[in-house]
C-alpha cells in the first residue's frame, strides 16, 4: 500500500509538471495577442483543463497508455522508472525553454524502463505504433487545419475594417483558447491516469475489466490544472513570440485548429503531443501571410527537441528502473 501511494504521488507530480511545462500550449497564443494578461491566461487555461473532466468520460487514452507495456512486465520499478525519466526530461526542457512533449517524455520513460527489464518483447507494438505515427501527423494536421481555417476567416472578414476584426476575434479567442485547454486536459491528464490505472492493477486494487475509480481522473485533472496555473513562462516566450507573430484572429485560428485536432485524436484513443499540435497550428496560421513569417530556425530547433525526447527520456527511464531494481523496489 505504501509503494502504491508513492507511485500515485509521483504520477501526480508528473501530471503537475506536465501542466506546468505545457501551460504554454494553452496560453501562448492568447498572451502573445494580448487578449489576456499572463496571470489571467493561466487561470483561464487551468480552469478549462479541469473542466475537461466533464467532457471526457471515456478513458480510452488512459487505456492505451496502460496497455503500452505487456501486463506481465509492468512492475512498480517500471512505473517509477517511466515517471522519473519523464519528469527529469520535462524539467530539463523547461529550463532550456524548449516546447518538447510531456506525452512523449512519458512514453519514452515507460518504454525505456520496460525495455531495460525485458527487452523489445516487453512493449505492445500495436499500441506504440499508433502513438509513433502521430508524432509527425499531429503537427501536420494542426498546420493544415489552421491554414484552412485562417484562409476561411481571411475571406469572410476581408471587407471588415481591421479594428472590427480585432474586436470580434479578441472575444472569440476566449472561446477558442477555452476549447483548446479542454482538449489539452482531456488528452494529457489521461496519460497519468493510465499510469495510476496500471499501478492499481498490479497492486490488486482493481482488476481487468473494472472501470477506473472516480478519484483517479479527479486527482489527475486537478493536478494538471494546478500545474498550468503556475505556468512555464520560459516556453510561453518561445511559442507565442519567437515562432510567429500573431494577431487575435490568427490566435483564434491556431487555437481552433489545435482544439479540433485534440478532440479528434482523443476520440480515437490516441495519446498525442499537445505541444506538437499547437506548434503546427501556429505555423499553419503564420504561413497564410508568407512562408517567411514562420521563423523556421526556431521551428527547426523545436523539431530537433521532438526527435530527441523519446530516446532521451527512455535512457533516463531505463537508468531509473535499473537503480530501482538494484535497491529492490
Amino acid at each position: 500500500m505504501t509503494l502504491l501511494l508513492f507511485i500515485v504521488t509521483i504520477a501526480l507530480v508528473f501530471d503537475f509538471i506536465n501542466g506546468f511545462h505545457d501551460s504554454a500550449n494553452s496560453i501562448a497564443t492568447i498572451v502573445s495577442t494580448r487578449v489576456l494578461t499572463p496571470a489571467q491566461a493561466v487561470a483561464w487555461a487551468a480552469f478549462f483543463n479541469f473542466v475537461a473532466f466533464m467532457f471526457f468520460k471515456d478513458h480510452g487514452v488512459a487505456d492505451t497508455i496502460k496497455s503500452m507495456v505487456k501486463p506481465d512486465v509492468i512492475t512498480n520499478s517500471v512505473l517509477i522508472g517511466g515517471l522519473v525519466g519523464a519528469i527529469i526530461w520535462n524539467l530539463i526542457t523547461w529550463w532550456w525553454g524548449i516546447p518538447s512533449s510531456s506525452s512523449h517524455a512519458l512514453l519514452g520513460g515507460l518504454t525505456g524502463a520496460a525495455f531495460t527489464k525485458a527487452g523489445a518483447d516487453a512493449i505492445v507494438m500495436s499500441k506504440l505504433s499508433k502513438t509513433l505515427l502521430f508524432i509527425p501527423l499531429a503537427p501536420v494536421i494542426g498546420i493544415v487545419a489552421s491554414y484552412l481555417i485562417s484562409l476561411a476567416v481571411i475571406n469572410l472578414s476581408k471587407n471588415l475594417p481591421q479594428s472590427k476584426i480585432d474586436k470580434y476575434f479578441r472575444r472569440l479567442q476566449l472561446v477558442s483558447s477555452a476549447l483548446f485547454s479542454i482538449g489539452h486536459g482531456g488528452n494529457d491528464a489521461q496519460k497519468t491516469m493510465g499510469i495510476i490505472w496500471a499501478a492499481l492493477l498490479i497492486s490488486g486494487h482493481v482488476h481487468t475489466g473494472d472501470v477506473l475509480p472516480n478519484w483517479v481522473p479527479v486527482c489527475c485533472y486537478t493536478a494538471m490544472g494546478l500545474g498550468t496555473l503556475f505556468g512555464g513562462w520560459r516556453i510561453v516566450k518561445t511559442m507565442g513570440q519567437k515562432l510567429a507573430k500573431l494577431r487575435p484572429f490568427e490566435g483564434f485560428c491556431a487555437e481552433s485548429a489545435g482544439a479540433l485536432t485534440l478532440f479528434l485524436v482523443t476520440a480515437l484513443k490516441i495519446p498525442v503531443s499537445t505541444t506538437h499540435t499547437i506548434t503546427g497550428a501556429i505555423m499553419g496560421t503564420g504561413m497564410t501571410k508568407r512562408l517567411s513569417a514562420v521563423r523556421w530556425g526556431i521551428a527547426g530547433n523545436i523539431v530537433i527537441a521532438w526527435v530527441v525526447t523519446i530516446p532521451a527520456s527512455a535512457l533516463m527511464g531505463g537508468a531509473t528502473y535499473y537503480i530501482m531494481n538494484l535497491i529492490g523496489v
